[in-house]
C-alpha cells in the first residue's frame, strides 16, 4: 500500500513538473499612448490581471510559473511603471506587482508560439491619450495633403532577419523617418508616421490611424524575406479585389460601432443608407480606392526603379491586412529582400535609407501634383510642388539657381546643402521663387 502511494504521489509530481512554465524573459517598450510588457513564456499559462489603489498598481498571477528572468534590467524611464515586484502565490503561481507612479488603463492577452517567437503574455498600460497635431494648411481652408507612413512590425514583432542581425522592424522605422522628411520638404504635404519608435502596433489599428489621420494615401514599409537568399528586388503591392470585396461585410457589420464611418467624420456617410445601398456604396468607394492605389503605385514603382533593383515591373496585388481601407488609398512598400546578403548591406546603409525614401516620395509627390484632391493647397497652386531639377554632368549650383530664379542660399536651405559640393543624378527641390 505505502509503494503505491508513493508511486502516485511520484507521478503527481512528475505531471506537476511537466506542467510548470517559465518566464524567459522579460522586455518592455514606450509606445506614445502606452507602455508594453512582454513575458517570454516557456508553454502557454493562464493569467489574472487586477488593479489595486492607494498607491495604484496592477497585480499579475500567473498560473503554475516560475520566474527565470530579471526586472532589474529594464528601463522604466518615461513609463508609468514605478518598479516591478514580484514573489509566489498560492504555491506555485508567479505573482508580478507594478507600482505605479499614476493610474493606467491595462490591457492584458497571451500569444501562442509563433515560428521563432515563443508564448507570451502582453501586458499594456495605457496613460496617455494621443492628439494629431493639425498643419497650419490643415486648419485653413486650402489643407496639406496627408500621407501616413506604417512602419512595419516593431516592438516584440522584429519582422525578417537578415545577415548580422539585421532586423525589418529597424530598417522599415529608419526608411520611414527618411520618407517622412523627404514629403515633409514638399509644399502642401504633410507626413505622419504611424509608429515613431521601438513598439508593436496591431495590424487593425494601422489602418484605423490612417483614417484618423485623414490620410490621402497610407503607405506600408516592409523588407522582404524568401527561403532563398538569391531572392531580390523591391516591389509595391495594392489589396487584391478579394480583399477589398470581402472588407465590405466587415464594414458594413461594424458601422453601428466605427463612429468616423457613420458620423461623417471620414469620408464615407453610411448612417442614413439602407444596408443594400450602403454595400453598393462602399464597393464602390472600395473600387475606386483600390484604383487609386494603382496608380499611385504604379508612380512609386516607376521611381524605385532608378535606385534599385525591382522584382516585379508591375504593381502587385495582394489580401495585405494594412491595405483593407475602404476610402484611403493604400501602398506597400517592400524595399528589398532582407534575407538577401548584397541586399541587406544596402538596406543597412543610411545613404541608400535616405535615396529609397526619397525616391518613394518623389513617386507619391508626383502622382498628387498631377491630380490634387479638391480643398488642398496643391489644387489651389498648381506645379508648385513639382519644382524639382535631377542635377545633369556640369550642373552647378550658381546655374541652377539662376535658371529657376531664385537665390543658392535658398536652394541650399531647402535641400539641407552645407557645401557647394553637388553630384550628377542628385535631383533637388526648388523652392518657392
Amino acid at each position: 500500500m505505502f509503494r503505491i502511494i508513493t508511486l502516485a504521489l511520484l507521478c503527481l509530481f512528475a505531471v506537476a513538473a511537466q506542467a510548470a512554465t517559465e518566464v524567459e524573459g522579460v522586455r518592455l517598450w514606450r509606445a506614445p499612448d502606452h507602455t508594453r510588457l512582454v513575458f517570454d513564456l516557456s508553454g502557454p499559462s493562464e493569467h489574472k490581471l487586477f488593479t489595486l489603489s492607494g498607491p495604484h498598481r496592477v497585480v499579475v498571477d500567473v498560473a503554475d510559473t516560475g520566474l527565470a528572468a530579471q526586472f532589474d534590467d529594464l528601463d522604466l524611464e518615461n513609463t508609468p511603471i514605478e518598479r516591478v515586484r514580484h514573489g509566489r502565490h498560492d504555491k506555485s503561481d508567479l505573482r508580478v506587482v507594478l507600482d505605479l507612479k499614476q493610474r493606467v488603463k491595462p490591457r492584458s492577452f497571451a500569444l501562442k508560439r509563433h515560428g521563432d517567437l515563443p508564448d507570451r503574455l502582453v501586458i499594456d498600460l495605457h496613460d496617455r491619450v494621443q492628439s494629431e497635431e493639425k498643419t497650419l494648411q490643415e486648419v485653413s481652408d486650402e489643407r496639406d495633403i496627408v500621407i501616413a507612413i506604417d512602419a512595419g512590425h516593431g516592438g516584440e514583432d522584429p519582422g525578417a532577419s537578415g545577415p548580422g542581425g539585421l532586423r525589418e522592424k529597424d530598417v522599415v522605422l529608419a526608411i520611414s523617418k527618411n520618407l517622412k522628411k523627404a514629403i515633409d520638404t514638399r509644399p502642401g504635404f504633410s507626413a505622419k508616421l504611424v509608429r515613431n519608435g521601438d513598439y508593436y502596433v496591431p495590424l487593425r489599428a494601422r489602418v484605423k490611424k490612417g483614417r484618423e489621420m485623414r490620410a490621402d494615401l497610407f503607405v506600408s514599409v516592409h523588407a522582404d524575406a524568401f527561403k532563398y537568399k538569391s531572392a531580390r528586388g523591391a516591389g509595391v503591392y495594392a489589396v487584391s479585389s478579394r480583399g477589398a470585396t470581402s472588407e465590405t461585410a466587415r464594414f458594413l457589420a461594424q458601422r453601428e460601432n466605427e463612429s468616423d464611418l457613420i458620423g461623417g467624420a471620414g469620408s464615407l456617410n453610411l448612417g442614413d443608407k439602407d444596408d443594400t445601398l450602403a454595400g453598393v456604396l462602399l464597393d464602390l468607394s472600395m473600387t475606386a480606392t483600390m484604383n487609386a492605389s494603382l496608380d499611385i503605385g504604379a508612380s512609386v514603382l516607376s521611381r524605385l526603379g532608378s535606385v534599385t533593383r525591382l522584382h516585379k515591373k508591375q504593381v502587385e496585388q495582394a489580401n495585405f491586412a494594412v491595405l483593407r481601407s475602404p476610402d484611403v488609398p493604400s501602398i506597400l512598400v517592400e524595399t528589398g529582400f532582407i534575407t538577401n546578403p548584397q541586399e541587406a548591406r544596402r538596406l543597412r546603409d543610411p545613404s541608400f535609407q535616405r535615396r529609397l525614401a526619397q525616391k518613394v516620395g518623389d513617386g507619391i509627390v508626383a502622382h498628387f501634383s498631377s491630380r490634387p484632391p479638391a480643398g488642398t493647397w496643391l489644387a489651389a497652386n498648381p506645379g508648385e510642388a513639382e519644382r524639382r531639377h535631377t542635377i545633369a554632368r556640369g550642373d552647378t549650383l550658381s546655374g541652377i539657381a539662376a535658371r529657376y530664379n531664385v537665390s543658392v542660399s535658398a536652394l541650399k536651405q531647402v535641400n539641407g546643402i552645407d557645401t557647394s559640393t553637388i553630384r550628377v543624378g542628385q535631383t533637388l527641390t526648388i523652392p518657392s521663387g
